[in-house]
């Protein structure tokens, strides 16, 4: 078993010729993918970059360090998504700005899928995972009180629950992960045409 890496060591200095903060923290998600964050050491991180284990805190002070900017970089995208969906001009419908929420959802987790993927697999085994939770029923929180607004104007039907509605549309998004590939044959703006006709041809009310 690796020993466990330090949390806390010296502020990382300038990176060396070759690699920057960036390209370090690529290879660290890729890595934390696909070998569990536990499983993951800093040699291994250094070994994936051609550098010695010494090395690599000239670009990142700790493995924590890389993991909180991870997941940040998810929640960050998903924030803002959910941002700009509240923000939204005064003659948009909740229905609109649900949609446009789903949407900009899709393209966040195709442009961030690593990261996204990373988050989907937190389970709160540290203070760090911790935060990324809560960070993610706040986000929760508030789509679900998207769906409650378009129920009330009458565009979704109101025999489902708002935060069950949230988590089947969410979960929809999230399956992503699962199955879709970057650079394949759908693009971001297809599949999220895609989800959001499906799901909201269901969702919608239906008036004769």
């Amino acid at each position: 078993m690796s020993t466990p890496e330090p949390d806390q060591v010296a502020a990382p200095r300038r990176g060396r010729p070759g690699h920057d903060q960036e390209t370090v923290l690529r290879q660290a998600i890729e890595l934390f993918n696909a070998q569990g964050y536990d499983g993951t050491s800093m040699g291994d991180l250094a070994k994936a970059l051609g550098l010695t284990k010494s090395a690599i805190y000239h670009h990142v002070p700790s493995k924590t360090h890389l993991l909180s900017l991870a997941l940040d970089e998810a929640l960050d995208g998903l924030t803002a998504v959910i941002d700009e969906a509240e923000q939204a001009s005064a003659g948009a419908s909740a229905y609109e700005r649900l949609r446009r929420a789903v949407q900009l959802s899709v393209e966040v987790l195709v442009a961030h899928q690593p990261a996204v993927t990373l988050l989907l697999r937190v389970r709160g085994n540290s203070e760090v995972e911790l935060d990324a939770l809560r960070r993610r029923r706040a986000i929760d929180t508030r789509l679900a009180a998207l769906v409650q607004q378009a129920v009330d104007e009458g565009s979704l039907r109101s025999d489902v629950s708002p935060q069950l509605v949230s988590r089947l549309l969410f979960g929809m998004v999230n399956s992503l992960v699962e199955w879709h590939r970057p650079g394949g044959a759908v693009d971001a703006h297809q599949l999220s045409e895609a989800i959001t006709t499906i799901a909201f041809d269901g969702l919608a009310t239906h008036q004769s």
